[in-house]
């Protein structure tokens, strides 16, 4: 409509030119050619305004329309696939962000964890995959081959530059060389226009509806929800009496000055952050990234965590920056543990019923051996490029030859 409208009042410009000039020239014993042709100068230069105003307003709403956040912080938004169902637009269902870090290594993680997301939800989910340049291309191929190639996502990229001078590589951690295990620090960059996000690992199922852990109450001027460790359902049934395992002592070096200074209780329960749920807005009012990005770098000079880590190299600058200063979520969104050894330390029963099972230890369920492999295979997809495969089934292929 906007463009017929343009062209008829264009139409009607050039005969009104037309007609003036045609006016003029019969009268030109009247009026001087010069006065004629000051004239048709005007009309020539309100025309051409014309036409460049409306060239502007289609420019400001392709701009309006595309969907990019680019440039932000070394953060580079790749695509964002497809429109949201006619019935989520019409009932302004509100988009539940959930934010993915998946590196080439552990992308099978990644599309069974998305595949039991979209798979229990009839929610407007919408997916933040965040990874590494490399890894896009397959991730992309993988997404449009499968029965996942209806679902809402964003492949975004993490530049590595964000994590100089905040990163000490240590052989004994090899978390520290693996950029996306930070990605969790900048959620407020990776969902700009979100109010509430959901960050969850790799190696996770989920067997409940998404919508439930969204809605996790945060309790005023908190800025996330995790798990504890003392007091979830995992560590009850798994590990009785683990010691620094669950407390701060076991992430926090408090022979250091800076750490006592804190006065954090060593015996504090720590929580893990493979599962939380942040309210954004409160995250950016009070700079949780550029908080987390501090500790960083004293850990860097100081050397402030623990020799012996107790889990994941993020938990640290978590531990200090929410310490007393974060909610719970239901302990059945995280049931971890399942990679702590081979072995089934769960019932059967106990399994069915969680709503996220999570991997988190050094038995994957793509690897060469884990607990409950059979829950985790029934949301992998194959990659259909052939790049990623379970690690067991070429022990299972090579021991039968």
């Amino acid at each position: 409509m906007a463009t017929l409208m343009y062209l008829l009042t264009l139409g009607a410009c050039f005969c009104f030119v037309g007609l003036i000039t045609n006016t003029y020239i019969r009268q030109k014993r009247k009026m001087s050619f010069r006065k004629v042709n000051i004239i048709i100068l005007v009309l020539a230069v309100a025309l051409f305004l014309l036409v460049l105003h409306h060239n502007f307003l289609g420019l400001s709403s392709l701009l309006r329309n595309e969907v990019s956040d680019s440039g932000i912080a070394g953060l580079q938004p790749v695509d964002f696939i497809p429109n949201a169902p006619q019935h989520v637009v019409d009932g302004r269902e509100e988009e539940i962000p959930v934010v993915i870090a998946a590196s080439e290594d552990r992308l099978g993680g990644a599309i069974a964890a998305i595949n039991s997301i979209q798979h229990n939800t009839h929610s407007n989910v919408i997916f933040y995959i965040v990874t590494l340049n490399g890894t896009a291309d397959h991730l992309r191929s993988w997404l449009s081959s499968s029965n996942l190639k209806s679902i809402r996502y964003k492949i975004v990229n993490f530049d590595t530059k964000l994590l100089e001078g905040k990163v000490k590589e240590d052989p004994d951690q090899g978390e520290s060389i693996k950029p996306l295990t930070f990605a969790r620090f900048y959620l407020p960059i990776l969902v700009p226009r979100a109010k509430k996000a959901i960050y969850m690992d790799d190696d996770v199922i989920v067997q409940g509806d998404i919508l439930a852990l969204y809605n996790t109450p945060l309790k005023p001027g908190h800025a996330a929800a995790f798990s504890e460790d003392c007091d979830s359902t995992s560590a009850k049934v798994v590990i009785r009496g683990a010691g620094n395992q669950y407390n701060y002592i076991g992430y926090l070096d408090y022979k250091k000055e800076r750490i006592r200074k804190l006065s954090m209780k060593a015996s504090t329960c720590s929580f893990n952050p493979g599962v939380f749920v942040a309210n954004l807005t409160e995250w950016r009012r009070q700079n949780i990234t550029n908080q987390l990005e501090k500790w960083m770098k004293l850990n860097v000079e100081e050397g402030l965590y623990s020799r012996t880590l107790a889990g994941s190299i993020t938990t640290p600058p978590l531990l200090i920056v929410f310490y007393q200063q974060h909610s719970t979520i239901d302990p059945m969104w995280n049931v971890r543990h399942l990679g702590s050894s081979a072995g089934k330390r769960y019932s059967p029963q106990f399994v069915k019923a969680a709503k996220l099972l999570h991997w988190n230890g050094h038995f994957k369920p793509w690897g060469r051996t884990a607990s409950y492999t059979d829950v985790w295979e029934k949301w992998y997809i194959p990659d259909p490029t052939g790049k990623f495969s379970l690690i067991r089934r070429h022990v299972e292929i090579s021991n039968t030859k």
